[in-house]
């Protein structure tokens, strides 16, 4: 029976992990490769964003010079000391600020500041294509090619917020969104009797029964799938039109758009609300998610939340909770979807905005962070969040494995990172403001 050991290309010494578990002839502890991982999961997650916003023209200098300082700490073995990774950690936080402003700077330019809208949600009867992915401007680039064409546009998980875009929500064959996140798109695309289009990640391999259906564009790729280059989608309209043709069947509808600058239009609403006593309590509940158990915690927690509290939400974990109605409170809609996972930003400006107008530190605001993660780019987040001195995060289902306990230790001293536990202490703590 073959083993997977991998060793240390200092001392030789095998490990069952991705690094080494002693301290061996090289001197790297597993804290030093602990915080390691955690600084390649982080620029994994930059890469993504900047990858999008390159591809729009937007670049930093700054983000690309970190991103080699950081491989060059992670891969090279040159540096053993810890409170210089835990340094190098908190300012990959840094430069994911910076990443996720200009990726924010290149949507925002290109296709207008998003604003709150409702989607319908299902399908209306003819073709179809559905969009999954993050890739906003090969969306762009198909509603272009699909106009007057009869065949109707949908977005799947994390394309969801493009429906607030100016520039992409003129197109009238974008009709609404279909599905939920990227891990129900085994069964969801299998239902789905159109084309479909994957971008970027978060696409998982396909089922035989839609593979012939199935298209990736970018950097996206699946075995036996199709390959667009050069955004001409021509292959994908003709397997549209090709292809049994939707049913109309609506399935409700679901609010996105919330961006910075819509919900800094309500500021004052908001303030007035706050100091009434209107709104108690704001929740930040939202993050990577996944098909792990324990997932169903972030539901849970948001159909408790109390009718005189906000839910501010972003990234596919938003599919968790933005299938119930919220209502509003003067108003003000208690469920507010500022957008992609990227599209944080948005939450960390209304966060400082917040703020400054209550003249308060961000820690002193009634706000509350509950995050699910799952893979690199909610790592980066929760970096940024970090490096802003942001405390008391709940984080879940699960701690991630990479952490040691040593820099879990540091976490936890440092920042109050606590694990999500019951739902009824956790939301009784949090509203206390612990």
């Amino acid at each position: 029976m073959e083993t997977n050991l991998m060793f240390c290309n200092q001392c030789e010494q095998a490990a069952n992990g991705i690094g080494c578990t002693k301290i061996g002839n090289c001197g790297k502890s597993p804290d030093i490769q602990s915080l390691q991982d955690m600084l390649v999961y982080g620029l994994k997650g930059i890469a993504a964003y900047a990858f999008h916003a390159n591809e729009l023209g937007f670049n930093d200098k700054q983000v690309d010079a970190f991103m080699h300082e950081g491989l060059f700490a992670t891969l090279t073995n040159v540096d053993f000391d810890l409170d210089r990774h835990l340094e190098l950690v908190l300012k990959a936080g840094q430069m994911n600020l910076r990443v996720m402003e200009l990726l924010n700077n290149a949507h925002t330019s290109t296709f207008g500041n998003p604003v709150p809208v409702t989607v319908p949600r299902g399908t209306k009867a003819g073709p179809g294509i559905v969009v999954t992915g993050h890739d906003l401007l090969d969306l762009y680039e198909l509603l272009k090619q699909t106009e007057g064409k009869g065949i109707n546009i949908y977005t799947h998980g994390e394309m969801l917020p493009a429906h607030g875009y100016p520039k992409l929500k003129k197109f009238s064959h974008l009709v609404g969104n279909y599905g939920t996140a990227w891990q129900n798109q085994r069964k969801e695309f299998d239902e789905f009797s159109g084309a479909i289009l994957g971008t970027t990640n978060c696409v998982m391999l396909p089922k035989d029964s839609y593979k012939d259906r199935m298209f990736t564009c970018g950097i996206a790729g699946l075995p036996g799938v199709t390959h667009i280059k050069n955004r001409d989608f021509s292959a994908v309209i003709k397997k549209a039109l090709s292809s049994p043709p939707l049913a109309d069947d609506p399935k409700g509808s679901v609010m996105t758009g919330f961006h910075y600058t819509a919900v800094l239009g309500l500021a004052d609403k908001i303030i007035s609300a706050v100091k009434k006593g209107k709104i108690r309590h704001f929740f930040f509940i939202g993050g990577c998610d996944g098909a792990k158990p324990g997932r169903n915690y972030y539901t849970q927690i948001a159909e408790k939340v109390p009718d005189d509290c906000v839910i501010l939400t972003a990234a596919c974990g938003k599919y968790r909770i933005n299938s119930a109605h919220y209502g509003t409170i003067d108003g003000i809609p208690r469920l507010i979807d500022v957008g992609q996972c990227n599209d944080c930003y948005s939450g960390i400006k209304i966060a400082i905005a917040m703020a400054e107008a209550f003249k308060c530190g961000v820690n002193d605001l009634p706000l509350s962070f509950v995050v699910s993660w799952y893979e690199q780019k909610a790592v980066a987040i929760l970096l940024t969040l970090l490096h802003l001195g942001v405390k008391n995060i709940r984080l879940g289902p699960s701690l991630p494995a990479f952490v040691s306990p040593n820099v879990l230790k540091v976490l936890v001293d440092k920042f109050n990172i606590k694990p999500i536990g019951d739902v009824d202490k956790d939301l009784a703590e949090m509203l206390k403001g612990n």
